[in-house]
This record gives structure tokens, C-alpha cells and sequence, in this order.
């Protein structure tokens, strides 16, 4: 993902405009050293490429050459010889530590992730979905059919314990007494709220298939006597009585019928007074540079009609639902929490 740190204004490359064209080449070699487990393998040292290649059922100097290029970039050292070992930059490729992106990266490198990037001209000449066009499905529909995708992309977004930190720091939840996470996946941001505030209780609510893996979840294991799971559709219904809604990263996936649809949804479940706290990139304007922006590109080829909002466009998506737009708190990451609260459409 391009970071909105990596690039401080639109003017102030670092690398040249033909890099930027070979920049694909890059992320491929990461894909498949993330495929492969190669991180893990060196979680003890430094190792040998005709080792690695033995434990990964590959051809030993291809995988060298593979190494050789992302360790001239710092992701890997050769020590020796053909031997190469974990950096900075390769220590998040491993699968069990804070920040890991192994999972992302796999998902994100994936055929039908990566084709459909290809197909981003279709894109372009129709305004629909280039992953809906190659597949006859939306992503979730395809995650529902294809399992081992599906466990691929609850792993990918679930965001890193930083991330949450960034979150509970720059929003004050203790004044909620039922938290509803819509589209909340494995729960493990739902978990890190509760377990920020103890006298909260939580429901947790994806659809079914999402729920039924998440009950292995080791982090919702943890606060699971004060948090429900419960499987259904955000668009037909949602659990009642929640004083405040979470849907974090999940309006950037619809368009403005549906996100108006599931903003509804909470608004009819909500208590009076309640509140949506919507967790999700918002466009600054013009020729500043952000990730975002091209975050946005994603959903344009990935999501059927998704797209990363300005804040005037969720001003008016909220007013639509029935919420007054009270307020954008700005974390340490690229997101941001828009609070709205509930207002009477009567």
C-alpha cells in the first residue's frame, strides 16, 4: 500500500518516472517470497539459498536471483555467499509480529487481485468494476465461494495493534455502553476497544461465514463474555440497541445507494442519540498527495462502485442517512474516525 508518509507532496519524487513505470516488478518479488514463508524461514538467522529453496520447493538460484534484487532495495541481506537474512523492511513479512503485512501481501499478489488490476482499462471505458467483469461477482461473493481466499482476506484486514492504538488515542469510546462493529471480520479491533474499556459490552457482526471463523479468533477469545457474534447482511438488518456503530472500512467498498442503505440500517438500530463512528481514509484536496488516492484506484477496480470519499461527500451521505456530521478526528495513520450522530428524518 503507498503510504502518505512515503511521498511528501506531488513534486518531491524519490525515485524516477521509468521506476515508477518497473515498480510492479518489485511488488511481484514480494508476493512471492510472502507466498513462500521465506521471513519465517529466517526468523533465526541467516540461511542459505539452496536451503531455502529445499523448504520451499523451489529452484535454488532463481530464488537467489529473486533475493538478491529485493536485498539491493533492503528488503533482505546477503551475508554471504548466497545467504541472506531478516532487515528492517523484512522483519513485517514474517506472519506472527506486530505491523505483519505477509498476509496483505499475499492477497493483494494473488491472480484475481493482481488480474484485475490488468483489467483497470475496462475500468475506465465503463465505470465498473474490473474484478466484477472477470469473475460475474462482487470480492465478497467470491471470498464467500472461495474459502481459502476468504481466511487470506479476513487475515489482510485485520489492522496491526498500532493501528488500534492510533485509534483509541485519537477517539474517547469510554462513553459507550454497546459498541456494534459492522463488518467487523475476525473482531480483532472490536476486541482491542473492549478491552480499552471494560464496562463496554460488544456485538460483533459480519455475515455468517465471516462469524463462523471468527469464533476461532484468539483475540476476540479474550473478551468474548462481553461481546456477541452475530452473522447476517448489513443491508437487511442490524443488532438493536447499540448507542454507538462502527463500520471501519466498509463504506469505501460500496457506492453512495449502498453505503446510504447501510448507514440507514444503523440509524434504524441505533438508540435515539446514537452514533456511526465511520473508520476511513478521507481525499484532501487538489494536487496534495496521499495513498488515498490511489487506495481509491483499488476500489474502483476491486468493489462495485466503492470509492474513497472527500469530507463534503460524507457530510452529505450522512445527511442522507439521517446523521448530523459532527466531527473528523484525525489518527496517526492515514485514517481518520467520522463521527456523526443521529438525527431525527421524521
Amino acid at each position: 500500500m503507498i503510504s502518505s508518509d512515503s511521498k511528501p507532496n506531488n513534486t518531491d519524487f524519490q525515485i524516477s518516472p521509468i521506476e515508477w513505470v518497473h515498480a510492479y516488478w518489485v511488488s511481484r518479488c514480494i508476493y512471492v517470497v510472502a507466498k513462500l514463508g521465506i521471513a519465517d524461514l529466517l526468523k533465526d538467522g541467516s540461511q542459505h539459498c539452496d536451503i531455502l529453496a529445499a523448504a520451499t520447493n523451489t529452484h535454488s538460484d532463481s530464488l537467489y536471483r529473486v533475493l538478491r534484487a529485493l536485498a539491493s532495495i533492503g528488503i533482505f541481506a546477503e551475508t554471504q555467499t548466497r545467504c541472506f537474512e531478516l532487515t528492517p523492511l523484512a522483519d513485517c513479512l514474517q506472519s506472527n509480529v506486530p505491523d505483519s503485512i505477509r498476509a496483505m501481501a499475499i492477497f493483494r499478489g494473488e491472480e484475481h487481485y493482481y488480474k484485475s488490476w490488468g483489467n483497470l482499462m475496462y475500468c475506465l471505458e465503463t465505470g465498473k468494476s474490473a474484478f466484477e467483469d472477470l469473475y460475474g461477482m462482487d470480492l465478497f461473493e467470491y471470498n464467500e465461494q472461495n474459502s481459502s481466499r476468504g481466511e487470506i482476506f479476513d487475515q489482510a484486514m485485520t489492522s496491526s495493534k498500532d493501528s488500534y492504538t492510533e485509534h483509541l488515542e485519537a477517539y474517547d469510546f469510554s462513553s459507550i455502553n454497546k459498541l456494534i462493529d459492522v463488518g467487523g471480520g475476525q473482531g480483532s479491533f472490536l476486541a482491542a476497544v473492549l478491552e480499552a474499556n471494560p464496562t463496554m459490552i460488544g456485538v460483533l457482526f459480519d455475515q455468517a461465514e465471516v462469524i463462523n471463523r471468527a469464533k476461532d479468533s484468539q483475540e476476540i477469545a479474550s473478551v468474548i463474555s462481553r461481546c456477541q457474534l452475530v452473522g447476517g447482511s448489513f443491508f437487511e438488518a442490524l443488532p438493536q440497541g447499540g448507542d454507538a456503530y462502527v463500520l471501519k472500512h466498509i463504506i469505501q467498498d460500496w457506492d453512495d445507494e449502498r453505503s446510504l442503505a447501510i448507514l440507514q440500517r444503523c440509524h434504524q438500530a441505533m438508540i435515539e442519540q446514537g452514533r456511526v463512528l465511520v473508520i476511513d481514509y478521507v481525499l484532501p484536496p487538489a494536487n496534495e498527495f496521499s495513498g488515498s488516492k490511489f487506495i481509491d484506484i483499488n476500489m474502483l477496480v476491486m468493489c462495485p462502485g466503492g470509492r474513497i470519499r472527500t469530507e463534503a461527500e460524507f457530510e452529505d451521505l450522512f445527511k442522507s442517512a439521517g446523521f448530523k456530521l459532527t466531527k473528523i478526528y484525525p489518527t496517526q495513520s492515514d485514517v481518520s474516525i467520522i463521527e456523526g450522530v443521529k438525527i431525527d428524518i421524521n
